[in-house]
């Protein structure tokens, strides 16, 4: 069996919560645990760095992806176990999902959100199949939960876009939901 591969998107701040930070080492201890890689964004910043070193200190196995644009703003993480410098923010998305099986979604800003949205729109055009887990860390979620409720309750996507996300509270659930849903 080969290794299993995770996208992790969040936040390059670390937020007001302590539970965001702790969500994203928790995270990262797990995926190491796991023996899975951790994909991601490459930054040494907010909720990123802190998955990244979590795994690496646990002796996982670390992907990080990050634009040139970006190498000086998010403090590119160059000790990992790969390390991408892409042109451009699409590439970096592209290279992170295509070398994932999952994608896990950590609390995060507008980029977070971007790559969420990027991965579940090629989710819906049949572009992938991988499991996409939103882990809504104290509630931080709960209005994207319900944005999404609408979309499809005004008529603006299709009602199966909600069985491409599964909500999650804790990274252990997600882990949970992952070890199900890639087996």
């Amino acid at each position: 069996m080969s290794q299993k591969s995770v996208c992790v998107y969040c936040g390059s701040r670390n937020g007001v919560n302590p539970a965001y930070s702790a969500a994203a080492h928790n995270l990262g201890m797990l995926l190491a645990d796991e023996g899975w890689r951790l994909v991601y964004g490459a930054g040494d910043v907010g909720l990123m760095g802190e998955v990244a070193r979590a795994a690496q200190s646990a002796g996982g196995d670390t992907f990080g992806v990050i634009p040139v644009h970006l190498l000086q703003r998010e403090v590119g993480k160059t000790d990992l176990t790969r390390f991408i410098v892409t042109e451009t923010m699409h590439e970096r998305k592209k290279v992170m999902i295509m070398n994932a099986d999952a994608v896990i979604v950590l609390p995060g800003g507008p980029g977070s959100l971007d790559e969420l949205f990027e991965a579940l729109t090629w989710r819906q055009l049949g572009l992938h199949d991988k499991p996409i887990l939103v882990t809504n860390v104290d509630g931080y979620w709960d209005t994207l939960h319900t944005l999404l409720d609408q979309l499809i309750g005004q008529g603006f996507a299709d009602a199966s876009l909600a069985e491409f996300i599964t909500w999650v509270d804790t990274p252990e659930t997600a882990m949970s939901e992952l070890r199900r849903l890639l087996n």
